[in-house]
């Protein structure tokens, strides 16, 4: 029996220890992805991190604007976070300066330094009264303000290894970003509660419809210096949320990823952070990876030299080179092949290229923001995706939501594409019914706000008089049409759940339990699916089987 090189063995199991770090950090960056609250900042960090860390306290410190002193924002215990009353830190105090100035983990050990000078942050001491006696501290690294420090107490020394270095490291700019998110989310409830007591928010305020030439249906807020929105439109609490954060990302020079639906307005999100940051006087440049063939995507991208390949006629100058000092938007970067996946992060890192056919290395400065409907996270797992690109672009993540979840904003998007609509056309303006309305609020939109302006200009386009009384939508049942609200039939979920059991069970013959059975196809036990077929009241005579 041919025995393994004990050199081979050392490799293959650096390599699986390796493999199972990059799992076990994109299973925790995904955990942090979509937290906006300090609780399930807690939940993570009690749940997730202090198993695999051993820390015994985990806290985060963020500096005011000015940047002269700093606040504890979390801390793992309740009761010393009171304790410390918000209590603020000199930044120049020896523990958060000397974090933020290294690239590295800061370890300082309580046990045996001085720390009887007068600089001695408050939280510091009480945690070595606490026992504590060794403090790891790793920057947050984020923003150009605002930097931020964890802080990791440990009572037992040395408790981290590189292993978990590596991890905290690589942890480190999603956790900064999951600390922005929360302090957006309470910003914005501020907001709101400001707005609500001043009355701004009453369902009786006059709404004012602006034109633009573009528009995603999306509405900026109302406050001071709140930017160029132009296209936006809404008022909803999800929108709001959107546009938060692009006061929050814009001026940055960060990328970003917007996440949603098709139709949600991706494309016009990229365009008001393109205008509310220092390029907003150059051409934002656009791609659409998936409209582009495969074989011309590289030539898009960096450009190609006269005679490079069959077709290449004269030089053309890629869209990396166009965007140099300005925004590229990469519009359904999901598509992106895996080949050009990789050629893509090499220029995002090293801001440097060759075009086909060239010798010449071209240096560009070029803030990217990328857009996909995919579930890029699940792409990752499934090899579809490289993980690096997928960090590399998620620095700034926006969800933008689907018109289902914020129909607040029909009436106002209707309002806004029907005005947009009669003004080119020159037609007089039209109005809907309420019946129409009614119905417009009961359909769930799965085209979203494209489909919302499509309908609205056919409606249009098909209407007798002064008044829309009828629009159509798809239904999955063959009815194209809706009307009227008592057309509009919506079925309970018992009602659902009934025929669905009915219709897997005639699917297996009638047949119940077993290997071929209905309990299997619907993922539960036999005796639960009976137990809901007498709840739903199912019987023997309402299986029609057929045994030929």
């Amino acid at each position: 029996m041919q025995q393994q090189n004990p050199g081979t063995d050392a490799i293959l199991k650096a390599m699986q220890e390796r493999e199972k770090e990059q799992l076990q950090l994109l299973s925790l960056s995904n955990s942090l992805v979509n937290i906006s609250s300090i609780a399930d900042l807690s939940a993570i960090v009690q749940q997730r991190l202090k198993p695999v860390a051993g820390f015994d306290n985990f806290i985060v410190a963020v500096t005011d604007e000015h940047e002269k002193q700093y606040s504890i924002f979390y801390h793992d215990n309740d009761k010393t976070l009171s304790e410390l009353n918000h209590a603020l830190h000199e930044v120049t105090d020896g523990y958060f300066n000397t974090a933020l100035n290294s690239a590295e983990p800061v370890t300082f050990d309580l046990l045996n330094s001085n720390n009887k000078r007068n600089n001695v942050p408050f939280f510091i001491q009480k945690a070595q009264q606490a026992g504590i006696r060794e403090v790891i501290a790793i920057p947050l690294h984020y923003h150009k303000h605002n930097p931020t420090i964890l802080f990791l107490f440990f009572k037992k020394p040395q408790s981290l290894n590189r292993t978990l270095i590596r991890l905290l490291k690589g942890l480190s700019f999603q956790l900064a970003i999951t600390v922005s998110n929360i302090l957006v989310t309470l910003k914005i409830e501020k907001h709101l509660k400001t707005l609500q007591h001043s009355g701004a928010l009453s369902n009786t305020a006059p709404i004012q419809i602006q034109q633009h030439e573009v528009s995603c249906g999306l509405d900026s807020m109302d406050e001071k210096n709140s930017g160029n929105f132009s296209g936006i439109i809404g008022k909803s609490q999800e929108i709001q949320k959107v546009i938060t954060l692009i006061n929050q990302v814009a001026a940055s020079d960060s990328g970003v990823l917007l996440l949603g639906e098709s139709g949600t307005g991706k494309e016009v999100i990229a365009h008001a952070i393109h205008m509310n940051s220092a390029q907003k006087n150059k051409t934002m440049i656009k791609v659409n990876c998936a409209a582009i063939p495969v074989n011309l995507i590289e030539s898009e991208l960096f450009g190609h030299e006269k005679g490079s390949f069959t077709g290449a006629t004269e030089r053309r100058i890629g869209k990396f080179e166009l965007a140099h000092n300005s925004t590229l938007f990469l519009d359904e970067i999901g598509e992106l092949p895996l080949e050009m996946q990789t050629k893509l992060l090499r220029v995002l890192q090293e801001k440097e290229f060759e075009p086909i056919g060239s010798k010449n290395t071209i240096k560009v400065n070029v803030r990217i923001i990328a857009a996909t409907n995919r579930d890029l996270q699940q792409e990752v797992t499934e090899g579809k995706f490289r993980s690096d690109l997928f960090y590399r672009l998620n620095i700034f993540p926006i969800l933008i939501p689907p018109l289902r979840n914020r129909k607040e904003d029909i009436p106002l998007l209707s309002a806004h594409f029907i005005n947009e609509y009669c003004s080119k056309t020159q037609k007089k303006t039209i109005t809907l019914s309420a019946k129409v309305n009614e119905a417009m609020m009961l359909y769930s939109w799965p085209g979203n706000v494209r489909e919302l302006k499509h309908s609205i200009e056919r409606s249009i386009l098909l209407a007798t008089g002064p008044t829309i009384k009828k629009m159509h939508f798809p239904e999955n049942n063959g009815n194209n049409s809706i009307q009227n609200t008592e057309e509009h039939h919506i079925k309970s979920l018992e009602q659902v759940e009934r025929e669905h059991i009915l219709k897997v069970i005639k699917l297996c013959n009638g047949r119940i339990s077993g290997p071929n059975g209905a309990a299997l196809k619907l993922g539960m036990p036999s005796t639960t699916l009976i137990s809901k077929m007498q709840k739903l009241g199912i019987q023997k005579g309402h299986l029609v089987v057929n045994r030929e």
